[in-house]
């Protein structure tokens, strides 16, 4: 097997590339992927731009930006936020929340 990266020749069970350290795709687990939910603690609106930024790993105002372009170009982008709004879950009770603790101070 060749890396992809650099052209190295690599074993066939390596996982990544000895010379550039390039991830190989052996071993991966397939289907246990980051699920594609509203994101509540980034929202501006509903939480669907930060939900797809989380998922594709991408910075969320570049989703923001390009999800704006679409709604004012075409006008599905609207319809679309709205379908994702109704359609994706939440994350809410997936990720442990912080337990509130009172300022030390506070009296």
């Amino acid at each position: 097997m060749f890396c992809t990266r650099c052209g190295f020749q690599c074993r066939e069970d390596d996982r990544f590339c000895s010379r550039c350290g390039t991830r190989t795709g052996i071993g991966e687990p397939v289907g246990t992927g980051k699920p594609l939910l509203l994101d509540k603690r980034n929202r501006k609106i509903a939480g669907v731009c930060a939900g797809f930024a989380r998922y594709l790993d991408v910075d969320v105002i570049l989703v923001r930006v390009i999800w704006l372009c679409v709604a004012l170009t075409a006008g599905i982008g609207i319809l679309a936020y709205l379908a994702a709004w109704i359609i994706m879950p939440s994350d809410y009770g997936n990720e442990p929340q912080a337990a509130y603790r009172p300022h030390p101070q506070a009296g």
